[in-house]
């Protein structure tokens, strides 16, 4: 059984559906209707050191990524960062990495008028979990399933170098000093793509983070919505460190399925391509165009003309 499954298996059915609850599982974030014009939009994630970031990784990323992962959930469902509160079970109280890790966290809340609000402290294995909250207007919530058959699907920047770092922290690739410090800084420090989500909300129709890997959660994103892609992978933006280190199959590869990304996926209708195209310009944003949405509700992969297999679509736990 594998993550997915067993959330569908043992937390999906439940005793209690109440009306104020607009989403629930199955999305980003969960929606609350507190009877304004806005919903409340809710996340929760948990890292855990060795699973969700390298052991020696230093506590001022691990507090950023900490907030990061979570702010990027809010930005694929279009909502505006507000709260956070944080678990943190510590296996020993440590000064100087207290003052480190809290300089990460407040560094992202201070740039996205973010307030900690509570939370708790446990002494054990490290771990950290965030709760975050948001404010979207009701017409202008990013659902996965909002896509229509024809829509133009984008995302943002590029892909796949946090699971080239990842890759070089394991032994696997070689990669210069250069290199691996400006890989290591991108699954370090995540971007989320809270700024980008609120200009792009005016014109999409659905959206997600890359947080499992570009073919995982593009997976999750058409099964919402019931459709599928023919996607051609010379699409699939690559940095220059990732192309120049290794081959350009491996580079998709690590780009489909590494994860970390956190990078923002959305869909648009024809009638609005030119238009978010020319906002993302202005707004000087990289942006790549993956192809059109069809009916078939497959992902196809083609590399060169040629069909393209990967052994798995993305990260999951318990696979």
């Amino acid at each position: 059984m594998k993550e997915f499954e067993l959330i569908r298996r043992y937390f999906t059915d439940q005793p209690v559906t109440r009306k104020d609850v607009v989403m629930g599982i199955g999305d980003d974030c969960a929606l609350i209707d507190n009877g304004g014009d806005s919903y409340v939009a809710i996340t929760t994630d948990t890292l855990v050191a060795g699973v969700h970031f390298p052991k020696e990784t230093s506590p001022r990323a691990i507090g950023h990524k900490a907030v990061a992962v979570n702010l990027s959930d809010l930005a694929a469902m279009g909502a505006v960062p507000s709260w956070i509160s944080i678990a943190i079970t510590l296996p020993a109280i440590n000064e100087h990495w207290l003052q480190e890790f809290t300089q990460g966290i407040f560094e992202l809340t201070e740039y996205y008028n973010v307030q900690l609000i509570g939370g708790d402290t446990t002494q054990g294995p490290l771990s950290i979990t965030i709760t975050a909250q948001g404010m979207v207007a009701k017409d202008k919530v990013l659902y996965r399933s909002g896509a229509k058959n024809g829509d133009y699907v984008f995302v943002t920047n590029t892909i796949g170098d946090a699971g080239l770092a990842l890759a070089a922290i394991n032994g696997d690739i070689h990669l210069s000093e250069k290199d691996f410090e400006s890989v290591k800084r991108k699954l370090d420090f995540p971007k989320p793509q809270v700024l980008v989500a609120q200009m792009v909300r005016e014109f999409a129709t659905a959206a997600i983070d890359v947080s499992d890997g570009l073919l995982a959660d593009l997976h999750h994103l058409c099964e919402a919505s019931a459709l599928g892609i023919n996607l051609d992978l010379d699409n699939v933006p690559l940095s220059d460190v990732l192309v120049n280190n290794v081959s350009k199959e491996q580079a998709l590869r690590l780009a489909l399925t590494s994860g970390d990304d956190y990078q923002l996926i959305f869909t648009v209708s024809a009638t609005n391509k030119v238009a978010v195209e020319t906002a993302m310009t202005h707004a000087a944003v990289d942006y790549t165009c993956l192809g059109q949405l069809n009916p078939s509700k497959q992902i196809n992969l083609f590399f060169e003309g040629e069909a393209f297999e990967v052994a798995s679509n993305g990260f999951q736990h318990f696979s």
